[in-house]
């Protein structure tokens, strides 16, 4: 049993993150989970941790980052909001993960059926989600293959919505950020997309 150390950090490349996170994919669904003993793990990492990625998903039940990548206390910086929509607070929390605390990889993690991307797809309004699902709205707009049903119950327009929003918060934290932006242009970190199949448990990354 171990935990990342800032030695251990410090010699992870972002590719070679990426690979930690496919590699972890891979045992989840083939029910390979590494053996991990937990309450050691919050011993190890009590006096510090060392995550090597950050990952932005959504707040759906069925999509914990720490269990479709297979990973333990203190490898992941989770990040979780309704449809993986970006906002200030969220990248003032990357930009700590990666620029303080030397995450190596940024994954924003989009899930077919999403629920908030189906709601945006509805017009949906509801308190403050409503606002939430405006963010959700240029990706709809894009959206450009489908001529008819474009709504919530149409399940092709909804995950095809799904990416396109994917891609469009990404290109808002290169925008938004220069921090962020200025880190992977040095290739110190990476910034991917992925969408998780919830029917099958696999974790699909953009052009990759």
């Amino acid at each position: 049993m171990w935990v990342h150390t800032r030695e251990t950090q410090e010699k992870i490349t972002p590719q070679k993150a990426l690979d930690y996170l496919k590699e972890g994919n891979l045992r989840f669904v083939n029910n390979l989970n590494a053996n991990r003993d937990l309450l050691k793990q919050v011993n190890l990492t009590s006096d510090g941790q060392f995550p090597f990625a950050t990952i932005l998903s959504c707040i759906d039940s069925r999509t914990s980052a720490e269990l479709i990548f297979d990973q333990g206390l203190g490898d992941i910086f989770s990040i979780r909001i309704a449809g993986n929509v970006l906002n200030e607070d969220i990248l003032g929390s990357m930009e700590y993960a990666c620029s303080v605390a030397k995450s190596k990889i940024i994954v924003v993690l989009g899930h077919t059926k999403c629920g908030a991307i189906i709601s945006a797809c509805n017009n949906f309004k509801l308190g403050h989600l409503t606002n939430l699902i405006k963010k959700i709205e240029p990706s709809i707009v894009e959206e450009k293959t489908t001529a008819e049903n474009r709504n919530g119950g149409n399940i092709e327009f909804v995950n095809n919505v799904s990416k396109i929003n994917v891609d469009h918060t990404i290109a808002q934290i290169r925008k938004q950020s220069k921090i962020l932006y200025d880190l992977e242009q040095q290739g110190i970190i990476l910034i991917i997309g992925a969408l998780y199949d919830i029917d099958i448990g696999t974790v699909a990354f953009f052009n990759d």
